[in-house]
């Protein structure tokens, strides 16, 4: 059977998560765990399943944006899902304006996207506290919003939040209103809806319900008139009441705090204790240099089960050349893409935009140059230095290193057996300024 075109460019999609509950989607995953130095889906799931089936957790998960947090989120999903837990995962960003969030934006959200879930099995609360603040907002806000006193409690989240989304100067007002009522929003969330959830869940044979949040980790990063940023005040000094929430809870919150001075502020207060799970790139390189074989094979398969998802792996091999010219294009592809499973998909998609399969050496280094000049027109010469030291030493040390490079997909982080190490993005390893300085290392030796 020959190569699908339209099919795998759709399965090469760079903006779409694998949804793991679907079975053919679920034939294109790989899983990277055992290059990726952790094991952090059978961690999260562990502590849910295993550790604390019966008392609420709350667990913090981040990495890049693009390396795949979404897909492994799914697959929890999935798996929390055969462990008989009613699993709600939604993307934060869908629900929220994420240049301006606030606390209630968020207990709101999940609110919403919770009794959703359950009114589609058809669980049925109508919490009476939620049903009086909609008519005084109603009322406050001073704006048509018909919601019906039977409305279901998603129906009527989604109807203010939706109206107030299009609107900066409605929100502001909602949130004034709603601000010193943080409190009594968060005990009935938790009495009159997660609670008897649960309870209605576990009279039905489930083992639980479990909420995953996404997108959380793309709030914005701007300063507050406080001084503080938005993610601070949220994930930190906001973080006990996220944290409070009466079911098993999986954030994903922004990849700045980890090298925030409030770390250890953040674990105790969002994560109970818990060590935030930062999710790596795929290595295609150890940190010595020398080409990581694990790494680079597992990012192969993951192009190539793409194009013929219904081959064994070894017919997959040699069906590679109905994909690439030569088996060293595909290499190229994984190697220039760092390990990071947007920016290869992202390469490969915009081969299959330029021309058909098999995709020419030619077609890919066009690519690849043009992602190589849009990376370094972005970078000063402050930057490079930056870039440099991340080199020579595989460390990123401070907040203005990670907001400089690792935000702007200048530098990636590995883990191995010795911990995390810190590596330039190989496309910017072709740029004429990074080549000029390593032969002037070169001439100093």
């Amino acid at each position: 059977m020959g190569l699908d075109l339209p099919k795998f460019y759709k399965a090469c999609n760079p903006s779409k998560p694998l949804s793991m509950g679907e079975a053919e989607e679920r034939q294109y995953y790989i899983d990277f765990s055992s290059v990726r130095g952790n094991k952090i889906i059978e961690s999260l799931k562990r502590t849910i399943a295993v550790i604390s089936p019966n008392e609420p957790t709350c667990q913090l998960f981040t990495g890049h944006i693009g390396c795949g947090k979404s897909t492994e989120l799914l697959r929890l999903k999935t798996e929390l899902e055969q462990q008989k837990f009613h699993v709600v995962y939604f993307e934060s960003s869908q629900d929220l304006d994420m240049a301006d969030v606030d606390i209630t934006d968020i207990l709101l959200s999940i609110a919403r996207q919770v009794s959703e879930s359950l009114e589609a099995v058809k669980i049925r609360l109508h919490p009476g506290y939620f049903t009086n603040l909609f008519t005084e907002v109603v009322d406050f806000l001073q704006t048509p919003i018909e919601i019906e006193a039977e409305a279901e409690l998603s129906v009527g989240i989604g109807k203010i939040t939706a109206k107030t989304k299009e609107s900066p100067k409605l929100r502001r007002r909602l949130r004034e209103y709603l601000e010193p009522r943080t409190a009594g929003i968060l005990e009935s969330l938790n009495k009159e809806l997660l609670e008897r959830a649960t309870a209605e869940l576990k009279r039905r044979g489930k083992a639980g319900l479990v909420v995953l949040v996404d997108n959380l980790d793309r709030v914005d990063i701007r300063p507050l008139p406080s001084g503080r940023t938005q993610p601070e005040y949220l994930f930190i000094d906001r973080g006990e009441q996220l944290r409070k929430l009466n079911c098993h809870v999986v954030y994903t919150i922004p990849l700045a705090l980890i090298f925030s001075n409030d770390c250890e502020t953040l674990k105790n207060r969002l994560g109970g204790g818990l060590t935030t799970k930062v999710l790596p790139m795929v290595p295609v390189r150890h940190r010595t240099g020398e080409e990581f074989e694990a790494g680079m094979a597992l990012l192969r398969q993951m192009v190539v089960v793409r194009a013929f998802p219904h081959e064994t792996w070894e017919k997959q091999l040699q069906l590679t050349t109905d994909v690439f010219d030569t088996p060293e294009t595909l290499n190229r592809l994984c190697r220039i893409s760092g390990g990071h499973v947007r920016n290869l998909l992202g390469l490969l998609f915009d081969c299959l935009r330029q021309e058909d399969t098999p995709i020419s050496r030619e077609c890919l280094e066009r690519v690849i140059r043009e992602r190589r000049d849009t990376l370094t027109s972005s970078i000063d010469d402050e930057e490079w230095e930056l870039l440099f030291q991340v080199v020579q030493q595989q460390t990123v040390k401070g907040d203005t290193e990670y907001q400089t490079l690792l935000r702007s997909m200048f530098v990636f982080e590995y883990r191995d057996h010795e911990g995390c190490w810190y590596g330039i993005n190989p496309a910017l390893e072709e740029a004429q300024q990074y080549q000029s300085w390593v032969k002037q290392i070169e001439l100093k030796r």
